[in-house]
């Protein structure tokens, strides 16, 4: 069974950047990973995911401030977050899916659960 574990969430000011890490106990390579972030208020919604093709962010709102990579020697999954809001507040979930090639921003895509990092921007 696929394990993921993410890291490196925090507290921020707005306008500020942040890197979130997830190691997962296998290569990446063949799985969609997706980033997903949870509102306080109980939404969930994708953030980024990855795909053959390449790269996708899954909202315009966060198109030009969020990257997300992988780094296979590691197992590592990475979203780099620059010019932070506080609507990104929210515990961000990273996920592995289906096979590749073909990655969607859909929650019931995915099989495999992070515990989640709480990110929390003030104003």
């Amino acid at each position: 069974q696929v394990q993921l574990m993410e890291s490196g969430g925090d507290s921020v000011q707005a306008g500020g950047s942040l890197t979130l890490s997830c190691a997962v106990s296998e290569s990446t390579r063949s799985y969609c990973m997706s980033w997903f972030r949870q509102y306080p208020g109980g939404k969930r919604e994708a953030v980024a995911t990855t795909g053959a093709g390449g790269n996708t962010m899954c909202w315009e709102s966060v198109r030009t401030r969020f990257t997300i990579s992988e780094d296979n020697a590691k197992n590592t999954l990475y979203l780099q977050m620059t010019s932070l809001k506080p609507e990104d507040t929210a515990v961000y979930m990273c996920a592995a899916g289906p096979p590749r090639p073909y990655c969607f921003c859909v929650e019931d895509s995915y099989n495999y659960w992070g515990q989640g990092t709480q990110v929390t921007v003030s104003s």
